[in-house]
């Protein structure tokens, strides 16, 4: 005869499932925390068909997978977690393209002399220069580029022709933009022809397509400050490890764990 279960029996295997569903993950989510792409870089890969686990392709948005004991591969490339997370600010040159891979172009990772796999956080024009992060820490990505989450990034923008404090006001006001609106921005004018602007969104080329919207033109654009990491003196092609200090006040503001 069955016996019926008792309390006891009903908690312990609620704990048992419970123990389970938090040791499994979803496989974009599992991709981005092994440092190996970005979570919707990810989805990508998933949707095309070309990530296995245990051999077989999953091309399901919201597969979960066992880290510890699941074998994933990415065209063919076994994904293995990252143990130590890295964080890095690059001062990008003009001519280098944030991207991982850009066949013809020269790409931002030829700058970083590591032998771990870092990625660039968001995105810097090709004509642009300034501050880039790069890391293996998958959760920041989505965080610090998407725009619901308010993390300021500072530019030093220079026009060809010297810019009215009205013009000024309608661009930290917002203008129209991809069929909405830009959000607003603070700016200080630094001299006729520059000024400092910053912004809670990153739309692409924004800042240059604003300023055409005014009737002008940027002729230089260099980022100076992402959420609390300063460029600093950091001459143009070098890059540095965040300090500790920076590191932890970084990821706090994002409410994620050290």
């Amino acid at each position: 005869m069955r016996r019926s279960p008792e309390r006891g029996d009903l908690f312990g295997f609620r704990v048992f499932v419970s123990f389970v569903e938090k040791k499994l993950m979803r496989l974009q989510k599992f991709l981005s925390n092994a440092g190996f792409c970005s979570r919707r870089r990810g989805e990508e890969y998933i949707k095309a068909g070309e990530v296995r686990v245990n051999g077989i392709v999953v091309a399901e948005l919201g597969t979960k997978i066992d880290p510890e004991k699941d074998r994933v591969e990415v065209r063919g490339k076994p994904v293995v977690a990252e143990n130590k997370l890295i964080y890095i600010a690059l001062n990008k040159p003009e001519g280098y393209v944030t991207s991982c891979d850009h066949p013809g172009e020269k790409i931002v990772l030829e700058l970083i002399g590591i032998a771990k796999r870092v990625y660039p956080v968001g995105r810097l024009d090709k004509d642009s220069t300034g501050l880039l992060l790069l890391t293996n820490d998958g959760r920041i990505h989505h965080r610090l580029s998407h725009p619901s989450f308010d993390h300021e990034k500072e530019y030093e923008v220079t026009v060809k022709e010297a810019i009215p404090d009205g013009a000024l006001r309608h661009l930290e006001k917002g203008v129209p933009m991809m069929g909405t609106k830009t959000r607003a921005a603070k700016i200080t004018r630094i001299s006729p022809k520059m000024f400092r602007m910053v912004l809670k969104e990153g739309k692409n080329r924004q800042i240059r397509r604003m300023v055409r919207k005014i009737g002008n033109e940027v002729a230089e654009l260099r980022r100076i400050r992402v959420s609390n990491i300063r460029l600093g003196k950091l001459p143009q092609g070098s890059w540095r490890y965040l300090t500790e200090k920076e590191r932890n006040e970084l990821l706090e503001g994002m409410g994620l764990d050290i």
